[in-house]
Order: structure tokens, then C-alpha cells, then sequence
């Protein structure tokens, strides 16, 4: 307990230095520019008090879900830089009603997409977190990796019966460094696992980024597609997912595995992160997958530095602007701490609870069992006696 209370503590503080990469402004110094702004919820509240806020109207739920909010940050370009101007709901609705109705129509629409429940997406209701477990069919993961058909089952298994609510298979690592896999080598993989885990009728995603293996898993049986490249690496992803109904994940990736992190580049990482993610929903759409199927994950640590990381976590319920639902996978990242992959327990449960109270929806995880029971606790404070 002292060491999940140590890492907690070191990654409020981290976040909260992570915060001061803008230019802190007064609501009414924001101009035209105002009107490409997103809106990042802030002054969150939690149980009985986000239905007490809402229904009197000075919060709104974020994304219909169990926590609600009373302000806002307003993040608007201005140049190279960005300006942040936090204010309560009333006054930015007041501010931008005092501007014209382009921008009383823009701020509404970006509340609005904040606010609205999200759909039940694979067959899953959104309205509570789930927890996705990672089955790594694979030798050279940065962690838990099961190259052994048998083995891979096994875990599978045993993370449903540790509480996943759904399984994540994947036949290529993307850990840094990593060496790609060719499609063939990845079926040859993942088909024995992936057909023994879909016969437990347990929902199972298909981790990866090539068209050819997302056809043979959704042929056989799998729900989700996950990729990395956030079906932007093989130009015939977007329409094996859009014909197959499959429901997707949308992750970001600056780079390729092999050298992503190198020298990660961004002018402001949450808002250049969530424009390129903005780009591809648009992209499925016009593909013919509904926004209601898709799900983004920024993508920690993947072509990101541990301040792109920290700066992203702090203003996680920005990607809510999307109207899609979120997820996120820290779970034992070497930004959470020294020492091996195994030993980041503490810091995967500090980071997935910091997620879930910012209005994640997914958390993507090694440790299920660890990863339900403090999620359980969060939920008995939140809800009260």
C-alpha cells in the first residue's frame, strides 16, 4: 500500500509540472483563434456529488459516465504556442455566447461531445471501466510474453478468470526497438490461440497492425481490431474492419516500432496527439465504421519521451472531446520507474486509477486481478456507504 501511495503521489506531482507547458491566459485574452479550441473538463467530481453537480446544473457528466465536471480548460493555437484559459462552465458558455453565434455554436458542440454517453461498443456497455488483459503471443515482448500455443491458452484463460472483460492477442511485439513480423509468422502465431480463446465466448481483440491478420481474426471470431498504426499502416486495414462490423481501437504511434524512440517530436503533445487522432475517426467514418465502434488510446510510449507521456496523462479527459470512448495502456512502461517490467506494479495501478478518475473507459493491462480490485476500491469511495 505505501508503494502504490508513493507512486500516486509522484504521479500527481509529475502531472501537475507536466501542466505548465502552456501559456496560462485569461478567458476573455482569447480571440478568433478560440474558434479551432479544444476543451479539456477540469474540476472533476466523483460519485453521488457528479449527480448532485449535474442536476443542478453547474457540472456536466464526462462522457454520461459516473464522474462530472465544472470547468474547462479552453486550449486554442495561437502561433507555435498554446494558450490555456480555465474557467466554469457558466463563464465559458457566457464567454463564448459574447462572441457570436460561430462560437457559442463551437463551444456548445465540443460540450456537448464531452458530455454525451458513449454507446456500447463490442457488445460491452462503456458506462463502467473494463479492464482489457494482454495475452502476448510472442518471444520477445518487453514483457509477458508466451510463444508457446499452450501456454498463451492458458494465460488467457486465466486472465478471465482473474476478471478481464475482454482479451487482447497479439502475434508482433511494438515494444521499442523491436523487429517487425511478417503477416504469415504472425497467423502462424496467434490462430491457435486466438480460436481457443473466442470458443470461451469471452470477447477478444486482435492486436496488430497488418490487413491480412485482422481478416483471419475477425473470420474467426474476433470482435475488436486494435492497432497500433491506428489502421493507417496497411492501406487495406480501414476496409477489412469497416466490412467485417468489427469494433476498433485507434492508437497513436509517432514513427515505427524500431525507432519511435529516438527523438519524439511534438509542438504540444496532448493537442498534436489528439488532431492526429481527430483525423483518423474522420477517416473510419469515411470508411464506413461509425464513430460509435471506435475507441482511441493515445498511445503511451509510443514515439513519446516520459514528459510527451506525463503531459498527456494530465490532460487525459481531453481525448473525451472525440466523442469516442478512450483507453489507455501504461500498464509496466519504463516511465512508470527503474527496474524490470515485473516490478512496475505499483505504478500500473497508480496510473490505470489516475486514468479511470479522468474518464478512461479501457484500461489495457498485464496484472487483471491487481487491476480489478483497486478499481473495485475507487468505485466503493467514489459511490460513498
Amino acid at each position: 500500500m505505501a508503494a502504490l501511495q508513493q507512486m500516486q503521489a509522484r504521479l500527481r506531482n509529475d502531472t501537475i509540472a507536466a501542466m505548465a507547458e502552456t501559456a496560462p491566459v485569461p478567458l476573455d485574452a482569447l480571440g478568433e483563434e478560440a474558434l479551432g479550441a479544444w476543451l479539456a473538463p477540469a474540476a472533476l467530481i466523483a460519485g453521488e456529488g457528479a449527480q448532485r453537480a449535474a442536476a443542478a446544473g453547474f457540472a456536466l457528466p464526462l462522457a454520461g459516465g459516473p464522474c462530472a465536471f465544472a470547468a474547462v480548460e479552453v486550449l486554442a493555437r495561437r502561433g507555435g504556442a498554446v494558450s490555456s484559459a480555465l474557467a466554469p462552465l457558466a463563464q465559458v458558455r457566457a464567454w463564448a455566447a459574447g462572441h457570436g453565434a460561430a462560437m457559442e455554436r463551437h463551444i456548445e458542440a465540443r460540450l456537448a461531445a464531452l458530455a454525451a454517453p458513449r454507446p456500447d461498443w463490442a457488445g460491452l456497455p462503456l458506462a463502467r471501466p473494463l479492464v482489457m488483459g494482454i495475452v502476448n503471443v510472442t518471444p520477445d515482448s518487453f514483457s509477458d510474453g508466451y510463444p508457446d500455443p499452450d501456454d498463451a491458452i492458458a494465460h488467457g484463460r486465466a486472465l478471465l478468470a482473474a476478471g478481464a472483460d475482454i482479451l487482447d492477442v497479439g502475434g508482433e511485439s511494438t515494444r521499442p526497438g523491436a523487429t517487425p513480423v511478417t503477416p504469415a509468422d504472425e497467423i502462424r502465431r496467434i490462430a491457435p490461440v486466438l480460436r481457443a480463446l473466442v470458443a470461451t465466448g469471452a470477447p477478444v481483440s486482435i492486436d496488430t497492425r497488418h490487413a491480412a491478420v485482422m481478416a483471419m481474426a475477425l473470420e474467426a471470431g474476433a470482435r475488436i481490431v486494435n492497432d497500433v498504426t491506428a489502421l493507417a499502416g496497411d492501406r487495406d486495414s480501414l476496409g477489412v474492419a469497416a466490412r467485417a462490423g468489427a469494433s476498433v481501437v485507434l492508437m497513436h504511434m509517432q514513427g515505427e516500432p524500431a525507432t519511435m524512440q529516438r527523438e519524439p517530436r511534438y509542438a504540444f503533445a496532448p493537442l498534436d496527439v489528439l488532431e492526429d487522432l481527430a483525423a483518423r475517426v474522420a477517416a473510419c467514418e469515411a470508411a464506413g465504421i461509425p464513430r460509435g465502434r471506435v475507441v482511441v488510446d493515445p498511445g503511451i510510449g509510443f514515439g513519446k519521451t516520459r514528459q510527451h507521456t506525463l503531459q498527456i496523462l494530465a490532460r487525459l479527459t481531453l481525448f473525451q472531446a472525440l466523442g469516442t470512448g478512450v483507453m489507455v495502456g501504461l500498464s509496466r512502461k519504463s516511465f512508470l520507474g527503474k527496474g524490470a517490467a515485473g516490478e512496475r506494479l505499483a505504478g500500473s495501478l497508480a496510473g490505470a486509477l489516475d486514468a479511470v478518475a479522468k474518464g478512461a473507459q479501457i484500461v489495457r493491462v498485464h496484472d487483471v486481478a491487481e487491476t480489478r480490485q483497486a478499481l473495485a476500491l475507487y468505485a466503493a469511495i467514489a459511490s460513498g456507504p
